[in-house]
This record gives structure tokens, sequence and C-alpha cells, in this order.
């Protein structure tokens, strides 16, 4: 299904994308494509570069973040709501474009940042007292119940699941996993989830991207 666009839902979700970077939003009046032209062009190569730390370097921000900010400060539109058809649908659009071109690593300047995320895969946490790498390392291959357990790489999302019936982001994913062990999950946008993702990303270095992806 992920291969073939006509099967893949998820391409429904890049095409309300496109309809999105080219409609006016907020005071400005402006769309994406006011600044960004065409966005196989502009847009090509920057879901490979996130999450990253902030101009600031005091925060790490994902896709969804740098979109948001755009519409803060260029579009004087008010941010989308995490896991909001909009944000998913503009997001899925924009990392679509880099679609077979490999995640790029972090750069050194965000090792606290990264060490964070790495502290939080390696921390048991919840009542089942386990950590994202006793599932998706020390028995990444191997059968629960009905599925495969996977390595944990977030390369292809938004991903359409066969679970959700729609597209989601990694930090829906994530959250459903802190669910999973009976952890307190972390709120939409918390440092934790973004300090999590850049190490995955990290992590995931050189996978290509696969947006929008499919998953069961």
């Amino acid at each position: 299904m992920q291969a073939d666009d006509f099967a893949n839902p998820g391409m429904l979700w890049v095409a309300r994308g496109e309809k999105l970077w080219s409609a006016p939003a907020g005071r400005s009046g402006q769309s994406c494509a006011s600044c960004h032209q065409s966005a196989p062009t502009s847009m090509k190569g920057i879901a490979v570069r996130y999450p990253r730390i902030d101009a600031a370097g005091s925060k790490v921000v994902n896709l969804e973040g740098r979109i948001n900010r755009c519409r803060s400060e260029r579009q004087q539109a008010d941010p989308l709501r995490y896991e909001s058809e909009e944000l998913l649908a503009l997001t899925a659009y924009v990392a679509h474009q880099s679609r077979g071109q490999p995640l790029q690593p972090a750069a050194n300047e965000e090792q606290a940042a990264l060490q964070r995320g790495h502290e939080i895969f390696h921390r048991r946490q919840g009542q089942m007292n386990l950590a994202c790498t006793h599932c998706h390392v020390q028995n990444a291959g191997r059968r629960l119940l009905a599925d495969t357990i996977s390595e944990g790489h977030g390369n292809a999302y938004p991903v359409y699941r066969l679970e959700w019936q729609a597209v989601g982001s990694l930090q829906r994913r994530l959250r459903a996993c802190y669910f999973g062990v009976r952890a307190e999950q972390p709120a939409f946008g918390a440092d934790e989830l973004l300090d999590l993702e850049l190490y995955l990303a990290r992590r995931g270095a050189g996978l290509k991207v696969e947006t929008p992806g499919v998953r069961r």
C-alpha cells in the first residue's frame, strides 16, 4: 500500500496539504506559497533536517512546530492544533517532498538535547517498568501477539495507521507507547517528546524518508 500512491490512503492528506499550501491564512492573507513558491522545489530536503534546535539554540523544533512558527510569525495566523487535520496535512505534504532522501543527523550543537533523548529512550518508566530500548532494540523483529516489533524508527511519519484509520504524527505514536507501558503521557509538543523525536532522528540517520508511510 505504501509503495503505490494510488493505494496509499495517506496520499489523501498529502493532497489536502497541497491545497492548504496555496490557501491564504491569517491577518497577512499570505499563503505558504507566497514565500516558498513551489513546494516540490523549495521544500525538497527540508524534512530530513527536522527535528532541530531553534534559532535561539534553546529548544527542539519538529516539522509541525516549524510550520506553526511560520503561521504565527509570517502569516499572523493562530497555530494549528497538534493532530488537527490541517497540521497533519501540511506536515505530510512538506515531508512528502523529501521522500526517498536520507535523514541527516543532528549537528554537534544539539548534543545536550540528543543526550536527553537518549536518556528517555533508555529510561524505564510506567507500571510495566519498560524502556523504549527493551522493545525496539532488544526484542526488535520478534512477535507481540499478531504484530512484529519494529525498530522504532520515525522516518515514515506522518503515517497512515490501519489501527487509527487515519494519518497521525510521530508524537501520537510515542504517546501511545507511554500508554502501553502505563506511564503518564506527556502533552503534545512537550519538551520530552521533542527531545525523544530528535534522538530517534539521529538513531535513524541514513534511513530514507517514506512519508506518508502505512503501518498496521
